[in-house]
């Protein structure tokens, strides 16, 4: 169920501090990395998605030795291909990888590669090499670099053109130098991502075709010097990896078929959600497997409703009887329709299937708040603390929390009771309000939750910590 969530900066906690997961995105390294992050229309939220990414992940990451550092991949709504890095926890991959890449070891080819960029710790050098740069106008230069190199290799028609419009004049002597040093990261990376590839007997083949695919965006992109690309020219890479990725005695591993599959359920299930309705079925319409039910299903559901998908959806549960991310697809589709009662068992169902999905978690809960029959608030409840403990940054869920606390409140037969469970949910409202930013509601809600709940238990002290943070200072 991809669901679109605008990306803003969580507060953190005084006991809990890290950098904040998108700080970067509107700093200027992060412009100058990911220029299209700024403007991207969300970050798609799927439980299906977001396990088989973790799990094309896991031995890439294990095997760079950075499998306790708690990497998280967001997948940006965005149909183009591209992917990078803005810190060594978060990598951003567009939808449009997943739906461009034909088979799962292109994919983890493309996470093997950045990868490589955290292992090198490219990102604090690169930090480091735009501090150097004195010149506001030079920094300026840099970014319409950006664009035009990224936009280039995403396929955005006239990139070059808009570029350089940006990057007209100054002080290229500079500029080049600075390039140059990220061609060699580039190249450093690709061999990485080869090593870690290597140790986890997969093939690099991925690697190469992904360059394929990057050289065909950039034919016909005309007035590009390879000097002002943030990325070495696809082709000259190819040149360079091919001799690693030939020589590996990995190279001719294929994919195991059961990831094959899983990987093409995903790209269906993108295509339906993304592309239009009609485009989507003119694509599958003479196509009668499963993926492409998949794909049908969603497209029908958006195109007629959900009495209209729910032939191709018991098609899918009928095939499948043990794929959890199907119930949860008739589940979501009707409970947005409004029959909640309905969406409930099928729910139940995905996460019997997978008990640690919290995003299906916190939809079965939605949709048990939504028939506003109180015999639900127990089983909403569990589901939302237990979605809460591995999503803890979920502003929908404690939303959720707090509506159901509020009308346990209204509910209890006693007046200690009733104070306790709106406490709660004024707890539950504050960490909503924190997750998105918005400080003073916080705090006045963790305030009003703390006048509830009895002094120094761990919800009156998680009250305290809201009450006591402050935002960063941030430097001129």
């Amino acid at each position: 169920m991809p669901v679109l969530a605008q990306f803003t900066a969580p507060f953190q906690t005084r006991r809990k501090r890290s950098i904040p997961r998108v700080a970067l995105v509107a700093s200027l390294i992060a412009s100058l990395i990911a220029p299209n992050i700024a403007n991207a229309r969300g970050i798609i939220r799927d439980a299906e998605t977001e396990a088989l990414i973790r799990e094309y992940a896991r031995p890439i990451f294990q095997a760079a030795g950075l499998g306790s550092q708690n990497i998280k991949i967001h997948i940006v709504n965005d149909k183009n291909f591209n992917a990078f890095v803005v810190d060594g926890h978060n990598m951003f991959m567009h939808a449009g990888t997943l739906m461009i890449s034909e088979t799962p070891n292109q994919v983890i080819g493309v996470i093997a590669h950045e990868t490589g960029h955290i292992t090198g710790g490219h990102l604090a050098r690169l930090r480091s090499q735009v501090a150097q740069m004195k010149s506001t106008a030079l920094m300026l230069q840099l970014l319409g670099l950006a664009a035009m190199a990224g936009g280039a290799l995403a396929g955005v028609p006239n990139a070059g053109a808009a570029g350089m419009g940006a990057v007209a004049g100054g002080t290229s002597a500079a500029m080049r130098s600075f390039l140059a040093y990220r061609q060699t990261e580039e190249s450093s990376a690709d061999q990485a991502g080869m090593q870690f590839l290597n140790a986890t007997r997969q093939s690099g083949r991925g690697m190469l075709e992904t360059f394929d695919v990057l050289a065909r965006k950039l034919r016909g992109v005309q007035g590009i010097n390879p000097y002002l690309m943030t990325h070495p020219l696809p082709q000259v890479r190819i040149t360079q990896l091919r001799r690693l990725v030939e020589s590996s005695p990995y190279y001719d591993v294929e994919d195991p078929p059961e990831l094959q599959f899983r990987h093409d359920l995903l790209r269906a299930k993108l295509v339906g959600f993304l592309d239009k309705p009609k485009v989507a079925l003119n694509r599958y319409r003479d196509d009668t497997s499963l993926p492409a039910t998949y794909a049908k299903a969603i497209a029908t559901y958006r195109q007629s409703g959900v009495d209209a998908a729910m032939p191709h959806l018991n098609q899918l549960t009928a095939a499948q009887p043990n794929w959890p991310y199907f119930y949860e697809l008739k589940g979501q589709f009707l409970f947005e329709s409004g029959r909640g009662t309905e969406a409930i068992p099928h729910l139940r169902k995905a996460i019997e299937l997978a008990p640690h999905e919290p995003l299906i978690q916190i939809m079965l809960a939605q949709a048990m708040l939504s028939t506003q029959d109180s015999r639900y608030l127990d089983e909403a409840v569990r589901n939302l603390r237990k979605a809460l403990i591995r999503e803890k940054q979920s502003a929908l869920g404690y939303r959720q929390l707090a509506s159901a606390y509020a009308r346990k409140g209204d509910l209890a037969k006693t007046d200690s009771a009733r104070r306790n469970f709106l406490a709660r949910a004024a707890l539950a409202s504050a960490e909503a309000y924190f997750y998105e930013g918005r400080l003073r509601e916080s705090q006045m809600l963790a305030k009003r939750a703390q006048d509830g709940l009895l002094d120094g238990t761990p919800q009156w002290l998680r009250a305290q910590d809201i009450l006591d943070f402050q935002p960063p200072k941030h430097k001129k």
